[in-house]
């Protein structure tokens, strides 16, 4: 079972999930579920949609290579977490592409550009 990580009170991190986890993660209080996983990646869950909606929770999958963590593609990425209630769980097969997305979303917000961000991301190695 992947650990999920708690960054701060509107987000969290983790690989990809268990459908017990998912239950788990709607009994603590999250609001929201964002798979950032392609349905050809190892551990994908074909029903994490249903049981999501099923315990209450709302749920896009938003498949992410990490090729797409660009301005452009983050920019979608950064919209949805904007509209999604809070609190959210990202989640992709590894939790890497989750932290880097998370990271870029505060930074974003803070008003850091998002090349300083980026380059950030990239001297972490999480791209």
């Amino acid at each position: 079972m992947n650990i999920v990580r708690k960054i701060n009170d509107e987000l969290a991190i983790a690989g990809q999930i268990t459908l017990d986890q998912l239950q788990q993660i709607a009994d603590e209080g999250y609001k929201s579920v964002l798979n950032l996983c392609l349905p050809d990646e190892t551990g994908w869950l074909a029903d994490e949609q249903e049981k999501s909606k099923f315990l209450g929770l709302y749920y896009v999958n938003l498949p992410t290579k990490p090729e797409d963590i660009n301005h452009q593609g983050t920019l979608q990425i950064y919209q949805v977490i904007t509209e999604l209630p809070k609190p959210i769980l990202i989640h992709c097969d590894n939790s890497i592409r989750s932290a880097a997305i998370v990271l870029l979303y505060i930074a974003i917000k803070q008003g850091i550009t998002f090349e300083k961000a980026f380059e950030k991301i990239i001297s972490l190695g999480l791209i």
